[in-house]
Parts: structure tokens; C-alpha cells; sequence
């Protein structure tokens, strides 16, 4: 191509409101200085507990301007990304890269086997030539549930392909689809027919995947169906079993096609061998297992990997993808594409605060403008060489047309010689988990893995498209929500305290904006003692009248005034921006601060007691199998208490010790005999009331709601009595 008939497959655009930005980051800076001041000019001559008190306070607040500091560095600026897939098309028409492409699953208990089934559909159904889609799914449970639900898949596939393309059905996973188009059209006579006959054997592979997890195994005379289901005969377990490959929809050469006879996309499940003394690296093992085994039988260029709640809900996802990794100037150093995890069962106002709107619309925005987003282990399309290792070279270009050579064997032969690369003992003395694949020894493993392809000279990019490219399944309950949180938490501290802090294992390779702006992650465990501090001994001292903060007449009331009200004020307004509603916002703030004093809190325990000797590494699945009951109150955004956790005994127990500190300040104020000075204590009864206003929810499922997701009555009563304790200490 002539250098004057070059025309980018995309564009890069700054972000908005950048001068909104500045004024609010420089004005807090000056505040945070007057705090500053104002904490080393009024330190306490008094002795004991009230000269401690204060050290604990600055420390904190020190702390949190640290954080807040570091925070800058990721979005003092931004960068939103466009496609032009039309010129993509007319540059390259069909002659594009083969995709593989990598779900995941490893419990068909807590991932239904039917939403497996509908992810895999999805991805099935791009708006893609199907001969270059190849599918993967790795089953970590090795569950012959998991394999007849694929195998109803492929046979669905034959119909739901075609009628996704010639009905231009833009929602192409079919459960997602079929609940949002209840009835069928009456417009189109030949649309409505293909409709009820698509919905009917929808139905029937629904039903089908349904019996069979009731009954909890496949029976015997549907063994027969495929010979991929007798592989469980030898009594495989999810632990101890040899390695399943099979293919169910061989798409190479057009051998396999739909009602319509077109091609249909390579279908090929795997459970990788798991064998007791061998260790399986949890999900990095699994997907480094899908890359080896995949390069033999399909080798595309372009990998997509996907966690199985994460639905396709574009279908031009892959075309968008590939207008980074294919512009001829800018996409040659891209080593991944990230799209945002987006969900589909978010309630108005967002309960849990799963949405992420704030690091989805504005954080990996600026990370992408200092070099490039987080991996954040699902959603993401990437080149294969580099994640499988390969250091990029300043220069170097990639040839699309030869990485589409591949040579195609006889499927039988290809399979038994591919089978032994998924073999447990195949990574032994290997840089598999090290230089190669996926990083192991980490919870974070998708982090680690995108900072070292950075460190190769790579770079990423993240893409918010105006569709969303995907939907997945967001905890339902409180507590799955802060279970997830705790070992994101977990896993980016270790990365701090690791080899792979960014500061280090960066430092020369990635710029010092992205080292910092990974930083900003690696601490979030760090947040907690902080906000522990801030929520409990504030209203101690209140109880002994001890004060804390500037007197309320004072003029050094002014930078706390200052900080208080701009930083909500422009929390709220980057919440709104986002697409939130002001009661989303709220609910936000309630899991900014659950978050710190619960999930942050175990996950920074956890690393220390890892260090010393006394927890091992572990993986833990969200599930995302809820019965009806605590769905319907999901949907009615009433918060779900209902499991005994000693995170709830901890909420509930500030939330009770700041009430009954209100509620002894209140009485003494009306029967006019004040324990405090109420000038001098002013800030501190303010953050009292905001700690019981946001406990608003908790305090309605201790005391007032009978339903099942109420407070436990052994949450309660422990609770009670160590807030009462801590209130009897002043």
C-alpha cells in the first residue's frame, strides 16, 4: 500500500472536561497541604490516649493523601478509542485472520452448564467467516455435564447460526435473546415461523441440560449420542482424570454445516489431565493448556478469551478487534485488546456497585493514554505471540497473510498427538507459567501476565464500544460480591510485594505513568487500615470528648469544608457521567466502604499470614447460580444478608457502635447536659452521621425485615455485644 492511500482503522480521541479535571485536582492539592499544616501545627501536648489518637488520625490521613497522589497519576489524562471496521472490510474483505478463541469454566455447580452452553453460542454466531472461528471451551471440572451441554450446543449451533445471520440478529447468545424478545414479531410471516421454530428446539436443549443437572449425570442412554461422553466411563473425577479432548464441530475445509449448508465454526472441548501431586496453576494452567493445545489444531494468530458468564452481545466485536491489530501503522506493537466487563443483571441503581462504571468509563481510559490498560482476564483479544512469551522488536511487522497458512491433517491423527500438551506432567522443567502463557503463582495471574507483555515492548489498548462487546452475570448477594473483592484485592497486593511490583519489574521497560497507575491497583488492600481507623476511633474519641478535627468555628475547618464538598461533589458528577443515577451513586459509596473494612482487610490479612507460613494459594469461583427468592430481592435492590460471615459481624458491628455513640451524643444534647464540646467535635459527629446514613440497608436487615436475606440472628447478637463493649470501653 502506497504511504499516501494509508487511512487508520481507528482513532484515537483525548478525553473531555480535562480543564473541569485540573481545577479540581490542583485546588484539593492545595487543601490537602492546609491539612497537612494544620496536623503538625495543632499536635496535642497532652500525653496518653489523646496524643495517640492523633498520630493514628494523621497517619491515616496521611495515608489517604499518598493514595490519593497515586491516584492522580492515572487520570490526569484519557484516550477513548473508534473503530472504522468499513474500512477494514474494504481493505482486507474476507482475507482476515483465523480467531481462536477461549472460554472458560471449572464448576458446573456454580456455572450452570446451559449458560456455558449460551456463551459458547455466542461467540459461535460472530459476524465473522465461520471457517476462520474456532471455539475452545476448557472444562477445569472435567464434568461430563459440561460436555453433553456443549454437545446440544453443536447441534443447536446448526440452526441458531443461520437464523442469527439472515434475521440480522444483533443478540446472538439465545437465552439472552429469547428473554429480551418475549413474543414473536406478527410483521414478518417467514421471520415469525423461523422464530418458533428456533425458540422451540431452544427449548428442547434447555429442558435437556436442565434434566440432567437434576438428576446430577448424564444417563446411560444418552452415552451413545457421542463418544466423547464414554471418556467418563474410566471414572474420571474433577481431580484425577486424564486428559479429554475432543472435537465437536470440525470446521476446517467445510466438513461440517449448518441447515443451510454453510460452514459452521471448530467446536472443541477440552479438560486438560489433573493428576493428585501435579499442580494445575487454577485457571492460568488451564488457559496455558488451551494455547498449546490450540496452535496445533487451528494456530489463529488472534486470541479471544473469555470467562463463561461473558456472552457475546456484538456481534462485531472481532472486527472491531481487528482494526487495532491490523492498522498498518499503529497495530503492529499491539499485543491485546481489553474490552470492559460489563454485566447484564445490574438492578437501575446498581446495588453492589458490580458495574464499575467509574474504572470502566474513566480509569482504564487513562491507563490506555500512558500505555495501555490492565489484562483483566476476561474479554480480551490478544495476539498469540504475545501471550505466548515472544518479546516485540522496535520494527518489526506482521505478515496476515501468511499467518493464515495453516496445514490441516486428518482430525484423528491431529488429535492424539495434541492431546499429551495438555498432559500434566507436560510443563516440568519448562518456561510454561514463567517466560511463557499465563503467570503462575498469583490470584491476579491476568495482571502479572499483561504488565510482563508490556515489559516486552508490547503495548495495549482498551475499547469501549458504543454496543457493549460483552455481557456477563454479577454477584447477586452481598457477600459473593465481597468474596470477589477479596481476591482482586489479595491478588494485586501480592503483585506489590512481589517481583512483579511495577515499580521494579517495570522500571526501564513501561513508562513511570503505567508503573504508578499499576500501583494504584496493587494497594487497594492497603486502604483498609485506614478506613478502619476512620470509622471507629473518630467516634471513640467522640465518646470521650476528645476532638480530632479543626473546631467548627475555625477558619482550619476551611480545607476540610473544601475537600468534603468537592470531592463528593465531583464524585457524584463523574458517577452521573457514567450512565449512574444518584441513588447508584450512594450505593457506591456504601461498597467503598464495606469494601476497605471487609474484603481489603481479609485479602491484606491473608497476604500476611500467606508470608508467614500459615495459608496457601487458592482460587475461589463466584458462583452464579442463586435460587428464585434471593433474585427477586436482588431485583428489588434490597441488600442480601441472609449467609452467617464474619465480614457482616464487622459491618454490623460499626454500624451499632457509631448508632449507639449518636445516640448517647443526641441524648446528652436534649437533656442539655452536652459530654462534648459540640464546636469543637463538629466534624467528628459529622462523620458519625455519615457512617450511620450509609448504613441505612444494614441497619433495616438487623432490626425490621423477616424475609430470608435479613441479618442472621447469630450475626446480630454478636454484633450487639461487641458494639456494646466497645461503647462501655469510653
Amino acid at each position: 500500500m502506497e504511504k499516501n492511500d494509508y487511512m487508520p482503522l481507528f482513532e484515537s480521541k483525548a478525553g473531555k472536561w480535562r480543564g473541569v479535571y485540573w481545577f479540581y485536582a490542583i485546588s484539593m492539592a492545595v487543601s490537602i497541604s492546609f491539612i497537612f499544616i494544620y496536623r503538625v501545627m495543632h499536635f496535642p501536648q497532652q500525653t496518653g490516649l489523646t496524643r495517640w489518637a492523633w498520630i493514628g488520625i494523621s497517619m491515616a490521613e496521611l495515608w489517604f493523601i499518598i493514595y490519593w497522589i497515586i491516584a492522580q497519576f492515572v487520570r490526569y489524562r484519557a484516550v477513548s478509542r473508534y473503530t472504522f471496521k468499513d474500512r477494514l472490510s474494504r481493505r482486507h474483505g474476507d482475507d482476515l485472520p483465523r480467531i481462536d478463541i477461549f472460554v472458560s469454566t471449572a464448576d458446573p455447580q456454580l456455572e450452570p452448564p446451559l449458560m456455558v452452553a449460551d456463551t459458547v453460542l455466542s461467540v459461535m454466531a460472530y459476524d465473522y467467516p465461520p471457517e476462520k472461528l474456532s471455539v475452545y471451551l476448557s472444562d477445569d471440572g472435567c464434568s461430563d455435564l459440561v460436555f453433553y451441554a456443549l454437545y446440544e450446543a453443536s447441534k443447536f449451533s446448526r440452526v441458531w447460526l443461520p437464523f442469527c445471520k439472515s434475521f440480522n440478529v444483533e443478540l446472538r447468545a439465545p437465552k439472552a435473546y429469547f428473554s429480551a424478545v418475549k413474543q414473536v414479531p406478527s410483521d414478518d410471516p417467514t421471520f415469525a415461523k423461523e422464530w418458533r421454530e428456533v425458540k422451540r428446539l431452544y427449548n428442547e436443549m434447555e429442558e435437556g441440560i436442565t434434566d440432567i443437572m437434576k438428576l446430577g449425570r448424564v444417563p446411560d442412554h444418552l452415552r451413545k449420542h457421542h463418544k466423547g461422553l464414554r471418556e467418563w466411563e474410566s471414572g474420571a473425577s474433577r481431580t484425577n482424570h486424564h486428559t479429554i479432548l475432543q472435537v465437536l464441530i470440525d470446521g476446517r475445509g467445510n466438513k461440517e454445516v449448518d441447515i443451510e449448508g454453510k460452514p459452521l465454526p471448530m467446536l472443541v472441548y477440552l479438560a486438560r489431565e489433573k493428576r493428585p501431586g501435579y499442580p494445575h496453576n487454577f485457571k492460568a494452567g488451564a488457559m496455558n493448556a488451551l494455547i498449546r493445545v490450540s496452535s496445533r489444531i487451528s494456530n489463529g494468530p488472534i486470541i479471544l478469551n473469555l470467562d463463561c458468564d461473558h456472552y457475546s452481545n456484538n456481534s462485531q466485536s472481532v472486527r472491531d478487534a481487528l482494526c487495532f491489530f491490523m492498522d498498518d501503522k499503529q497495530g503492529h506493537d499491539i499485543a491485546y485488546v481489553q474490552f470492559p466487563q460489563h454485566f447484564d443483571n445490574i438492578t437501575k441503581n446498581d446495588l453492589y456497585g458490580s458495574y464499575l462504571r467509574v474504572p470502566n468509563g474513566v480509569e482504564l481510559l487513562a491507563l490506555d493514554a500512558h500505555g495501555g490498560p490492565l489484562y483483566i482476564g476476561s474479554c480480551c483479544f490478544h495476539q498469540r505471540d504475545a501471550l505466548t512469551g515472544k518479546k516485540y522488536e522496535k520494527g518489526s511487522h506482521i505478515n496476515w497473510k501468511l499467518v493464515n497458512e495453516i496445514q490441516e491433517p486428518e482430525i484423528e491423527n491431529l488429535l492424539e498427538e495434541t492431546t499429551k500438551l495438555a498432559n500434566c506432567s507436560y510443563e516440568e522443567n519448562s518456561s510454561w507459567g514463567t517466560e511463557m502463557g499465563l503467570k503462575y503463582g498469583c490470584p491476579s495471574e491476568d495482571v502479572v501476565t499483561g504488565l510482563s507483555i508490556q515489559c516486552k515492548g508490547w503495548r495495549s489498548v482498551y475499547f469501549n464500544p458504543g454496543r457493549k462487546g460483552f455481557l456477563g452475570v454479577a454477584p447477586v448477594t452481598l457477600l459473593s460480591s465481597l468474596i470477589q473483592q477479596t481476591r482482586w484485592s489479595e491478588g494485586f497486593l501480592q503483585i506489590f510485594l512481589s517481583k512483579y511490583c511495577s515499580l521494579i519489574y517495570g522500571h526501564g521497560k513501561i513508562p513511570i505513568q503505567l508503573q504508578i497507575s499499576y500501583i494504584c491497583y496493587n494497594l487497594w488492600g492497603a486502604n483498609c487500615l485506614a478506613t478502619l481507623y476512620y470509622v471507629t476511633v473518630p467516634t471513640f474519641c467522640l465518646l470521650k470528648g476528645i476532638n480530632l478535627f479543626p473546631q467548627f468555628s475555625s477558619n482550619w475547618i476551611l480545607p476540610y469544608a473544601y475537600i468534603l464538598v468537592a470531592k463528593y461533589t465531583y464524585s457524584l458528577g463523574e458517577f452521573l457521567s457514567c450512565g449512574g443515577t444518584l441513588k447508584g451513586w450512594y450505593n457506591d459509596q456504601r461498597m467503598w466502604l464495606y469494601k476497605r473494612v471487609t474484603s481489603y482487610l481479609f485479602g491484606f490479612c491473608q497476604i500476611i499470614m500467606r508470608y508467614l507460613g500459615f495459608a496457601e494459594l487458592n482460587f475461589v469461583i463466584t458462583g452464579k447460580n442463586v435460587d428464585d427468592d434471593v433474585s427477586k430481592r436482588f431485583e428489588q435492590e434490597m441488600m442480601e444478608f441472609g449467609t452467617a460471615s464474619s465480614m457482616f459481624i464487622i459491618l454490623a458491628t460499626i454500624a451499632l457502635f457509631n448508632l449507639l455513640t449518636s445516640i448517647s451524643i443526641a441524648r446528652s444534647i436534649i437533656i442539655k447536659k452536652p459530654a462534648i464540646d459540640l464546636d469543637s467535635c463538629a466534624l467528628q459527629i459529622l462523620l458519625n452521621g455519615v457512617v450511620i446514613i450509609i448504613n441505612l440497608p444494614l441497619f433495616e436487615a438487623l432490626f425490621l425485615r423477616k424475609d430470608q436475606g435479613c441479618m442472621p440472628a447469630s450475626v446480630t447478637c454478636q454484633s450487639i455485644i461487641l458494639a456494646a463493649l466497645a461503647y462501655m470501653l469510653r
